[in-house]
């Protein structure tokens, strides 16, 4: 409602009252003859007029302070000072206006603080994705410089071919990584849990590794009994597992040896990856999880510092979880974690 339109309806509220006193006055003069009746009925007339008065007086000064106030709350929060009004818990109608508008405001700083860490988050995994697109895209961009520029025997040629396909591959990797790290982050996949082997699960994994494996001659071996079962998206969790294989190989030094191990437990069922590759220190157990996260010592290896982060997310997404347990140049265990 407008101020003017509210002005207007107090004037034609008063309007109204006087016509209606006039009303009655003319009524008592006319009807009731005595004089001094007629005094009383005027006293008494005139009293109510002025405890009207005095009753608006009163209102208009209480909605005064109520807005003054209201306005010096509005101005503590958008300084973002809300200690400078305290919060009140009498039970007064200010009270329970300021308890909500700090409610809000609470909410409002929450939700601004949240934009924030998400901003400065796009921001480094920009630098990040921009930093592992600039080594393979510098090497494609070189080589494809010296093949056009330069009469190569084909022996070299293959060479040069061969090391631009390995810098493709990398960059597929990293966006298929990306990919798929985007679609646990905003929920856009959906898990399919069911009711299956796990030794089914544990071999896909282990498809996606054996050929590295044997190249460096890394010997693998499991320990599953067929007949364990347990509920969950054999795709996603071959995924994940087959990530931590990826980074057992990968880090492990020729002639060493994996082993998987699966364990049921009463709630969990437990799945040991143990490895005899270069062990992991205690202060970067929960560093290795991080997106992009690459230790110094593993710098020369081929990677982008995604596959444990995508690994516990999707574990996380089945209720699981992943531990770590390693020792500085003896290999690394890591556990899998799921609901039985």
């Amino acid at each position: 409602m407008t101020a003017k339109k509210r002005k207007f309806q107090e004037t034609l509220l008063w309007i109204l009252m006087i016509i209606l006193c006039a009303a009655l006055v003319w009524m008592l003069w006319v009807y009731i003859p005595e004089r001094l009746t007629r005094y009383m009925f005027f006293a008494v007339l005139a009293g109510i007029f002025s405890l009207l008065a005095v009753w608006r007086t009163g209102i208009r000064r209480q909605m005064r302070g109520f807005s003054d106030d209201l306005c010096e709350i509005l101005d503590s929060l958008i300084d973002g000072d809300p200690g400078r009004w305290p919060q009140s818990y009498e039970d007064s109608l200010m009270a329970k206006v300021q308890g909500r508008l700090l409610k809000f405001y609470d909410i409002a700083d929450e939700a601004r603080r949240e934009s924030s860490r998400d901003k400065q988050t796009i921001q480094v995994l920009v630098s990040d994705i921009s930093h592992q697109v600039k080594t393979p895209m510098a090497n494609i961009r070189m080589f494809t410089g010296i093949l056009k520029e330069h009469d190569l025997p084909e022996e070299k040629r293959r060479q040069f071919l061969e090391t631009m396909e390995g810098q493709i591959g990398k960059l597929d990797f990293l966006m298929q990584s990306l990919i798929k790290m985007s679609r646990l982050e905003t929920g856009t996949f959906v898990l399919k849990p069911e009711e299956a082997r796990l030794s089914d699960t544990i071999a896909r994994a282990l498809s996606l590794v054996w050929n590295r494996a044997e190249k460096k001659g890394i010997s693998v071996d499991t320990e599953c009994d067929s007949q364990i079962t347990v509920r969950h998206d054999s795709r996603w969790t071959a995924e994940a597992i087959g990530n931590i294989l990826d980074n057992a190989v990968k880090y492990t030094p020729a002639g060493g040896s994996i082993h998987v191990q699966v364990r049921p437990w009463q709630i969990y069922t437990r799945i040991d990856i143990t490895d005899t590759g270069m062990g992991i220190d205690p202060e970067h157990y929960n560093d290795i999880f991080q997106r992009f996260y690459r230790a110094t010592e593993a710098a020369g290896e081929e990677g982008v510092g995604l596959g444990l982060y995508l690994a516990q997310e999707i574990i996380r997404q089945e209720m699981g979880y992943i531990t770590v347990k390693s020792a500085k140049g003896k290999g690394s265990t890591f556990s899998v974690f799921l609901l039985s």
